[in-house]
């Protein structure tokens, strides 16, 4: 999940190099929080939200692979 996750998020952005992503594993949950420049931001999160919520969804449906609920924080 990490992976697919960096990977989309250094293909969106100005920097890939500033793309950080901190994974949380507990039990049935992995939590991802993905660290981008300040300037790329709002390319990531998009108008309403709405890359992010495309985003949310592609990882999400990558998890129904390996049965544990996935969750995204843009920080």
């Amino acid at each position: 999940m990490k992976e697919l996750l960096e990977f989309i998020a250094k293909s969106m952005v100005s920097k890939p190099d500033s793309v950080v992503i901190e994974e949380i594993n507990e039990e049935n949950i992995i939590t991802l929080k993905l660290h981008v420049a300040e300037e790329d931001m709002g390319k990531v999160i998009g108008k309403q939200g709405r890359i992010a919520k495309a985003i949310r969804t592609v990882i999400k449906a990558a998890a129904v692979h390996i049965d544990k609920k996935v969750i995204v924080e843009i920080v």
